[in-house]
C-alpha cells in the first residue's frame, strides 16, 4: 500500500465539498501482472437522470527542490495509470491534483503547458488550506 501524499486529506475534503462521493481510497489498479494504487476513485451524478461521472485522482505535492523532477515522476505515473485505466475501466477519467501555487508557478510555464497538452493531462487545482477546488482543467 503506498504512502499517502501530504495533501491527500485536503484534496479528498475538497472533492467531497464539491459533491463527489469517494468510492475507493486508494483505488487498486490491476492489469495482468501489474498492480498499482491511485490515490482516489470518485463518482458524481451529472444530472439525476443521467449516469454518474467517474474519475480517478492522483495527488502530487511537488515539494522537492526540483519541480521538473517532480513533474517527470508525476507525468510518468499519470500516463501509466491512464493507459491501464483505459484498458481496465474506460468509464473513468484520470486527473492529477495539484496545489494552486504549483499550478500558478510551474504548470503555467509555456514548456509545461505544451507537454500537458500533448499528453492530454487533466488537472484539478486545489486550495489546500481552504480545501476547495479552484479549477478543473480538461
Amino acid at each position: 500500500m503506498p504512502k499517502k501524499d501530504i495533501y491527500h486529506d485536503a484534496v479528498k475534503n475538497a472533492l467531497i465539498k464539491d459533491g463527489w462521493k469517494i468510492t475507493a481510497d486508494p483505488y487498486k489498479i490491476k492489469y495482468k501482472d501489474a498492480q498499482l494504487f491511485a490515490d482516489l476513485a470518485l463518482e458524481k451524478p451529472i444530472l439525476a437522470e443521467q449516469n454518474e461521472r467517474k474519475i480517478i485522482v492522483e495527488i502530487k505535492s511537488f515539494l522537492s527542490p526540483s519541480p521538473m523532477r517532480d513533474f517527470e515522476i508525476a507525468l510518468g505515473q499519470y500516463i501509466l495509470y491512464k493507459n491501464i485505466i483505459t484498458l481496465t475501466a474506460p468509464e473513468y477519467k484520470v486527473y492529477l491534483a495539484i496545489k494552486d501555487d504549483v499550478y500558478e508557478n510551474f504548470f503555467k510555464r509555456e514548456s509545461i503547458r505544451d507537454i500537458t497538452q500533448i499528453n492530454k493531462l487533466l488537472l484539478v487545482v486545489v486550495d489546500m488550506e481552504r480545501e476547495e477546488i479552484l479549477q478543473w482543467i480538461d
